[in-house]
């Protein structure tokens, strides 16, 4: 079977995308990809500096794309209800929730949450939520969520779900991705029970290099973790143009399932996309439904449009 690539991307004409994290690395290459297929694209980014030029950037490279910035801090749920309210399409049909931070030393955000829970989960919970009335209403819809193969370091503690009791930056980082995959596990199963017409699914990258593994030793001053950092990017990782095709697969692959969690095809590493291992507790049930609870709880948004 030949490795799938981005040229196998069906036709996005009429369809409606939003990106977070898209001013650069991974999440640019699938904003920029999807609009090569003819989406109009909506780049949700914290700067609007870097989320303008990026989406500049989109159509230097891609002559007549449909590429726009949005302004999202997904550390803020003031911004991301901002978004949602002033968001100028009555059509969502992707949501690619890409953004995130990765082995951040110890922060909250403007609500008080851990970084890394609050923008990689939560952030991304009530995006998806005040988004949702608009991904009804558009046949087809997909939302998908990328997660990490460092998920596997570690189950959630619905009990310290901010890490007040003891911050460790890496285990803090594998809960969050782990949250990622039981939100699209009980996304998944609350559209089914709906009956509606939207897919939820989850991806990884494996290794790729991006300015993500350099954020945490910049912000500290460590020069020797970000010189081994930026080693392992030049030697063993895959570039982010290929590390961004599990998300596109996901996004936009007709065979993709719900609840399906696509990463590389090699050691979970790099290659084509494939069907990818995922730890026993990101399909549990009832850690689904409490992780859902506590986050409704914690940003005040209920999906409403999936009790009707």
């Amino acid at each position: 079977m030949p490795a799938w690539s981005a040229k196998e991307i069906p036709e996005q004409d009429g369809r409606v995308a939003v990106v977070t994290g898209s001013n650069s690395g991974l999440g640019y290459v699938v904003a920029r990809e999807l609009a090569r297929k003819g989406a109009r694209v909506v780049l949700a980014c914290r700067s609007e500096a870097r989320g303008s030029a990026a989406a500049d950037r989109v159509v230097g490279e891609v002559p007549g794309a449909l590429a726009e910035f949005g302004r999202l801090d997904l550390g803020d749920l003031g911004s991301v209800r901002e978004f949602a309210d002033r968001f100028p399409y009555d059509r969502l049909d992707l949501l690619v929730n890409n953004a995130g931070v990765m082995a951040l030393p110890y922060g909250t955000t403007a609500d008080g949450f851990e970084t890394q829970f609050g923008v990689n989960h939560l952030g991304h919970f009530a995006l998806t939520g005040r988004l949702m009335p608009l991904l009804l209403a558009s046949p087809g819809a997909r939302v998908v969520t990328v997660s990490s193969e460092v998920h596997a370091m570690a189950n959630i503690d619905i009990d310290d779900l901010n890490s007040e009791r003891r911050y460790r930056r890496w285990t803090a980082y594998a809960r969050s991705k782990t949250a990622n995959l039981l939100f699209t596990h009980e996304l998944a199963r609350r559209l089914a029970a709906h009956g509606a017409d939207v897919v939820a699914a989850a991806a990884h990258p494996g290794y790729a290099a991006t300015n993500l593994q350099g954020t945490a030793p910049r912000m500290e001053g460590r020069r020797l973790a970000g010189w081994v950092m930026e080693l392992g990017n030049r030697v063993f990782a895959q570039s982010a143009e290929a590390g961004a095709l599990p998300t596109l697969y996901a996004a936009t692959a007709p065979d993709v399932r719900p609840d399906s969690f696509t990463g590389p095809s090699f050691m979970m590493w790099r290659g084509s996309p494939a069907p990818s291992w995922r730890a026993p507790w990101t399909l549990n049930d009832a850690a689904g439904e409490r992780l859902w609870a506590a986050s409704e709880e914690l940003t005040g948004v209920s999906y409403d449009a999936l009790k009707a």
